[in-house]
């Protein structure tokens, strides 16, 4: 997917002299990398060891407004830290509190060691490069000429960076952006540029690197590629970075951890399934989803919910395929207690009702439900407000619920008929698509409604 990759980032950099600890850039990635190699089995780094981007109880405020409160934050060589949260919750604060473009009032910034509110700009530079949000360019400069301007930091008022020209075909091959050496900036697709101004950034060589929405302008190929490469980077020549991203499930696929800023707080920070839950979710985004495993990727997937509905009640979901799994997600979002079968073991509704925590009863596929499974299933009816008919039913699951006297019925191309429940005395108290089943769910508690002719 990315080009082969040279060697350790540390042979390629300046030796930037000792921190505070007396290890230098070189050191550290070097003792990272050895690590990394001795423990093949080794899991994501721990970011409160020696790292190399260290937030500590930061404050920002913008006149009246606190836009961060005391948030504290750390990165490691070899880690890269997703930063999610909606629309002005802090994210793009705190990257330029990182890179030192603002002073906190309150708390430190720490780079490699180095406090970046006391260094140099030139000196900051070493340390931390960044792919900003905003990437228009006031000058037609061709792609070239803006890759080495990450270069910036290594150009001595009397000596040249003889390691200019060698970085920079370096993130030009990286970033796949080496045909556009020649062209003017002006005269690429708001993805291209977004790839040069990431290949800019890669020119500068820092052992951190931060980037504000990198894939906020890329189409879906490039989005995979571009975290893919930072990916690689991180891998490869431990670097630490930490993204601003507004897709969650690309943080959830390409990042080690994951924080969570919301009112300038940070709610949460650690490995995507952990902190990527249905009520830490709410809170953040003031929206309601459900939270499962992408059965490719195996990282969580966020599918949001439009609908405002707001269930107190238990409703029993039987039936199969992907109408049974969207209805399981849909009501659990919603806030009903949920319970399933008889479902098919290993088919998707099953799946999906393992991965919210449904208590749920299973049979084999294409065989008769036991007396053990069908007595479950009954108890679980029992004890229901309403029973969702999802998708495809057998006639032994469509006999189970056929003494319940609120059934919706979620329909689904391929599903057998209404008719079919008909003939087997169900009574359908309505009937809903997938998308609006919570408000079915709700009105069918409200009042009894009559089967259509």
């Amino acid at each position: 997917m990315t080009p082969d990759l040279p060697g350790p980032l540390a042979a390629l950099l300046p030796d930037a002299g000792p921190d505070e600890s007396g290890r230098t850039t070189t050191d550290r990635a070097n003792a990272a990398a050895a690590s990394d190699v001795t423990d093949p089995d080794a899991t994501a780094p721990d970011a409160t060891t020696d790292p190399l981007v260290d937030v500590r109880d930061v404050t920002v405020s913008y006149g009246d407004t606190a836009v961060l409160s005391e948030v504290s934050l750390s990165v490691a060589p070899g880690e890269f830290v997703g930063l999610v949260g909606r629309n002005g919750a802090g994210k793009t604060t705190l990257l330029k509190a990182i890179n030192g473009l603002i002073t906190p009032e309150a708390g430190t910034v720490r780079v490699d060691g180095a406090d970046v509110h006391a260094l140099s700009a030139r000196e900051t530079s070493r340390r931390v490069a960044t792919v900003p949000q905003d990437t228009t360019l006031a000058f037609d400069f061709t792609v070239a000429d803006v890759v080495e301007m990450g270069r910036t930091p290594y150009h001595g008022r009397l000596s040249r960076d003889s390691d200019a020209t060698a970085a920079v075909e370096r993130a030009l091959a990286r970033t796949e952006t080496a045909r556009f050496a020649d062209r003017v900036v002006g005269s690429l697709s708001g993805g291209e540029r977004q790839r040069v101004v990431l290949a800019r950034a890669l020119a500068q060589e820092t052992p951190a690197l931060v980037l504000d929405e990198p894939t906020a302008s890329l189409d879906v190929n490039h989005q995979v590629r571009t975290l893919a490469l930072v990916r690689d980077l991180v891998e490869t020549e431990k670097t630490a970075a930490l993204a601003a991203i507004h897709d969650l499930d690309l943080a959830a696929r390409f990042c080690d951890r994951i924080a969570v800023l919301a009112d300038g707080d940070c709610l949460a920070v650690g490995p995507p399934d952990e902190v990527l839950t249905r009520d830490r979710l709410r809170t953040a985004f003031d929206a309601d989803a459900a939270v499962l495993s992408n059965p490719v990727t195996r990282a969580p997937t966020v599918t949001p919910f439009p609908s405002t509905v707001e269930l107190d009640c238990a409703v029993h979901v039987a039936g199969s395929g992907p109408a049974a799994a969207a209805t399981l997600a849909t009501l659990s979002a919603a806030g009903a207690s949920v319970t399933a079968g008889v479902l098919p073991a290993g088919d998707v509704a099953a799946a999906v009702a393992a991965d919210l925590g449904v208590e749920t009863v299973t049979a084999l596929p294409f065989a008769p439900v036991d007396a053990e499974a069908e007595a479950a299933a009954r108890d679980a009816l029992a004890d229901a407000d309403v029973v969702a008919l999802a998708g495809v039913a057998p006639p032994s699951v469509r006999a189970l619920v056929r003494d319940h006297d609120r059934v919706v019925r979620v329909g689904a191309d391929g599903d057998e008929t209404s008719d079919g429940e008909r003939d087997l005395g169900i009574d359908i108290a309505a009937t809903s698509g997938v998308d609006r089943v919570a408000e079915t769910v709700r009105a069918a508690l409200a009042t009894r409604l009559e089967a259509d002719d």
